[in-house]
């Protein structure tokens, strides 16, 4: 008998991952962001000063479960090579990634902390580039799938920017005392 996998028996194990990996991703995911209170209908957000780069709100939702999808998928082929040189390390890389990801959304929504924000996502994109660098020593395809969350990380980045550029006395805002903003 061979100490090689089959293809079929690969897939089979990717398969057993994802059906934990991708659910955990998203659940967790959507768990961190209704609990902190981020996007639309937290008065606090919704009293900022939105930058011009801002996209219609229903996307947030719509891309951020793509993304936890394709994280799951990508760390359940990273867990499923057994035996891959740099295995442990990818997915150590991994779970720091993500606690980080969910930092983020109580650290501004919740917290209200735009500067500490825009600190944690600079670490995140670079936990993401690590991250990236070190699935494509496992799986190629699994460096793949974190691409987009670079992409979208490095975009929030700026966003997080413009938040604050245009609304700095929010910054740190207590939600006691949130300010609302009326304009003309």
């Amino acid at each position: 008998m061979s100490g090689l996998a089959s293809q079929a028996q690969i897939r089979a194990s990717v398969l057993r991952w994802s059906l934990f990996t991708v659910p955990a991703s998203v659940l967790l995911g959507s768990f961190t962001g209704r609990l902190s209170g981020s996007g639309a209908g937290n008065p606090w957000f919704d009293a900022l000063q939105k930058p011009d780069i801002f996209p219609d709100p229903m996307w947030f939702g719509i891309v951020w479960g793509i993304l936890y999808v394709l994280m799951g998928i990508a760390v359940a082929l990273v867990g499923a090579a057994w035996g891959a040189r740099g295995r442990t390390a990818a997915l150590v890389s991994f779970a720091v990634l993500f606690v980080l990801l969910l930092g983020w959304s109580p650290l501004f929504f919740a917290l209200h902390q735009m500067t500490w924000a825009l600190v944690l996502l600079g670490v995140i994109v670079a936990a993401t580039l690590m991250t990236v660098l070190l699935f494509a020593r496992v799986r190629k395809l699994a460096a793949w799938l974190m691409v987009p969350l670079l992409a979208w990380t490095s975009f929030a980045s700026l966003l997080n920017y413009e938040f604050l550029r245009l609304n700095p006395e929010f910054d740190g805002a207590n939600p006691t005392q949130a300010q609302q903003r009326i304009e003309f």
